[in-house]
């Protein structure tokens, strides 16, 4: 086995290409066994195999600085970054992270799992290299055809191209299922301006014509006009080179030979050069590359009796209803469960690529134009566009309805991918109401709500990644009203979304040892239900629970109303514990794991009522 005596980077450099091409078939093999194991990202994985061979055989990391965006495509960099030996316990309790990780590896420069910011790390990072404190390493970024599509990508762009900083960007192109053929001429023409030889020479002519009276303006003019008319028939690097990066390309992202020929010409240009490299996403694994959607980027999808199919399913009712309702999101279709609605509504369903700010202001626009916008996106990647959210949104109070997936504790993708500000934010902008549904039912009834009743502003709507109970009709609210769901005279339990059922659970805890609890479903963070802030403060005890961050979240809102509902009465205030996520960076897990490492399940919130009431 070729890949169990990689260790480094410098082990690769020892192998002909016939021994790489076998490396490249036991590199795959490992993927597709892992992530059938533990989930995460294959077919983005399976395309860049060659690509990242080629880069490390002619790249010396770490000395040489490579970057990734956006880092679920680098298990093959770790691999032959001396971790294949791990890949068992990938995304796993104290295994090794889907994603870049510094904590891991000195060949892990920045951890990147959110789109389109590479290029501003290599900007920062060769503006660094070029000052007094420079080694004059090598700064490679790599950047997927997606990612390109998200502006933060194009301000870096255009920073580079300015500051003419040196910085090999491999633009990683999956973006067809496979390289199109490539003609002979344009091969050549190809390989022509990837040759740092010629295209010096190109410029020492180029530079005498400009000196000779009359005949040098018609030489220079016709050069210029040559140039122009190849570059248009041929290629397409007059977006890059206008804004000053130098573009080579496009090259057979599966030609290891070529590829490395490639990178060894890009490190002699002086200034920023793109290198355009088309690789197949889901390369050598049948079931990847015959998946017309997504090419099994990664392995979610819409789970039966998952809060998604609840969205997917009241949102399509909804259309029906609606003739003013449209869908957006940003680059995520089929994990926000929008590819049922697509194939329903197409002329109704805009996905804006990976440009959540642009997602949020285009449909503050659609609002003030009359439409009925739903933006569905992750939580995690929401964050990106609050800006937009509070003064493109709220400020103009527009009825935008943002759908929340993946909300919480998400688990096996780690810090980045968990969903732990957006109650803590949206429930900041004035106007906006935060819905929290602890059921599959729930959600159903309350993005019905969300489109009928929020009209005069924003409304928020947040779920979990993981399955939804299913309950009764008795079981579910209505409206902005708070449900109780349990009469007790102990304590007070406020369980927001998910972390109802636990509080539930608790509460049966609770009554085998003598405590009686009241529970909450709050169903409605902001505004509160008066009813329930009321109720609450009537308990000598409280202990609100929520899968967010504590700080500033739902219970610290609930608390604070609780507190003044009491201000001009003689009544002491109730004790009140927020239970919530810590403000830290939270690694990989399964989400049961970390609530319950945090006091977010049954036995700990029973535990925190106990210690409330002096019992034990």
């Amino acid at each position: 086995m070729l890949l169990s005596s990689i260790e480094g980077p410098e082990d690769l450099r020892r192998l002909d290409h016939e021994e790489l091409d076998a490396l490249a078939a036991e590199i795959r093999e490992l993927i597709v066994a892992s992530v059938s194991r533990t989930g995460g990202h294959l077919g983005s994985n399976l395309g860049a195999v060659e690509l990242t061979l080629a880069m490390h055989r002619v790249f010396e990391s770490p000395n040489d600085i490579i970057l990734w965006d956006t880092g679920h495509q680098t298990y093959v960099h770790k691999m032959v970054t001396g971790r294949a030996n791990r890949f068992e316990g990938l995304r796993s309790s104290d295994g090794i992270s889907g994603y870049p990780s510094r904590e891991e590896s000195a060949h892990d420069w920045i951890e990147n799992s959110h789109a389109s910011t590479v290029l501003s790390y290599a900007h920062g990072l060769a503006t660094a290299e070029a000052s007094v404190v420079g080694s004059d390493r090598k700064i490679v970024a790599v950047i997927g055809d997606g990612a390109l599509t998200g502006g933060m990508a194009f301000e870096g762009l255009n920073n580079l191209g300015h500051s003419n900083a040196n910085v090999t960007i491999i633009l990683n192109d999956n973006g067809r299922s496979y390289a199109p053929t490539v003609s002979k001429l344009t091969e050549s023409l190809v390989k022509i301006r990837a040759n740092p030889v010629y295209m010096r020479r190109q410029a020492r002519i180029e530079k005498i014509a400009e000196t000779i009276p009359w005949v040098g303006d018609h030489v220079e003019r016709g050069i210029h006009a040559t140039k122009a008319a190849i570059r248009q028939m041929w290629e397409p690097p007059a977006f890059f080179e206008n804004l000053g990066v130098h573009y080579l390309g496009p090259f057979d992202g599966h030609d290891i030979e070529s590829l490395e020929e490639a990178f060894e010409n890009a490190r002699k240009f002086n200034g920023p050069v793109v290198v355009h490299v088309l690789t197949q996403k889901g390369r050598g694994y049948a079931p990847a590359e015959n998946d017309p959607i997504k090419n099994m980027h990664d392995t979610s999808g819409i789970k039966a009796g998952s809060y998604t199919q609840a969205f997917t399913e009241t949102l399509i009712k909804l259309a029906e209803e609606h003739r003013d309702l449209v869908a957006i999101t940003a680059a995520m279709p089929d994990s926000t469960g929008l590819l049922p609605f697509r194939e329903r509504f197409p002329e109704r369903t805009i996905d804006v690529g990976i440009a959540e700010q642009h997602a949020v202001t285009a449909a503050a626009g659609m609002a003030m134009g009359g439409l009925r916008p739903v933006v569905a996106v992750y939580s995690t990647f929401m964050t990106r566009a609050f800006d937009q959210v509070n003064l493109d949104v709220g400020l103009h109070r527009q009825p935008v309805v943002f759908c929340l997936d993946r909300a919480g504790v998400t688990g096996d993708d780690g810090a980045s991918h968990h969903g732990l500000l957006d109650m803590v934010l949206f429930s900041k902008v004035p106007g906006m109401t935060v819905f929290a549904p602890s059921s599959y039912q729930e959600l159903q009834v309350q993005l019905t709500d969300a489109v009928e009743l929020c009209t005069d502003g924003p409304a928020m709507i947040r779920w979990s990644k993981q399955a939804a109970p299913s309950v009764g009709e008795a079981d579910v609210g209505s409206g902005l009203r708070a449900r109780k769901a349990r009469d007790g005279a102990d304590v007070c339990l406020i369980g927001v979304g998910k972390m109802f059922a636990d509080a539930m659970a608790a509460a049966d805890l609770l009554a085998e040892s003598g405590i009686e609890a009241t529970v909450w479903d709050p169903r409605v963070v902001c505004p509160a239900d008066p009813t329930m802030i009321a109720d609450a403060a009537q308990h000598r005890v409280v202990v609100t629970v929520e899968d967010g961050l504590r700080d500033g979240g739902a219970g610290d809102g609930f608390r604070d109303l609780i507190e003044a509902s009491l201000a001009d009465t003689d009544a002491a205030p109730p004790k009140i514990t927020v239970l919530g996520m810590p403000l830290a960076y939270i690694p990989h897990d399964k989400p049961a794991a970390i609530l319950a490492r945090y006091g977010l399940d049954a036995d700990g919130i029973a535990r925190t009522v106990r210690t409330a009431l002096g019992r034990r």
